[in-house]
């Protein structure tokens, strides 16, 4: 498995509704290839910074499978407006793990 984290800045004043947005899009990550998991983060310091993890199978369920479907334009179109500047998306494997 492979989590996606996407920092995403949110414009002030949007917050309420960029979250009832993510909220609106869970079923197309739940329906999506290979999406095993989907959380949002909010940053408590930099409260405009939110990370949204998301778990996948493999990386081209996300890179290509989900970036090439419907439902990633459907995505955008639910909270692409909130965005103050491009989201950074980054993949990452874990390499050790506590508890």
């Amino acid at each position: 498995m492979i989590y996606e984290i996407a920092e995403l800045y949110i414009k002030p004043d949007s917050h309420e509704a960029f979250q009832a947005g993510v909220a609106k899009a869970v079923p197309l990550f739940q329906a999506a290839t290979g999406c095993l998991s989907m959380r949002l983060d909010r940053d408590i310091e930099t409260p405009d910074t939110y990370h949204l993890v998301i778990g996948w199978a493999t990386l081209e369920n996300h890179t290509v499978d989900f970036r090439g479907s419907t439902a990633f334009q459907d995505w955008r179109a639910l909270v692409g407006g909130y965005f103050a500047q491009p989201p950074k998306v980054e993949h990452f494997t874990t390499v050790v793990a506590g508890f």
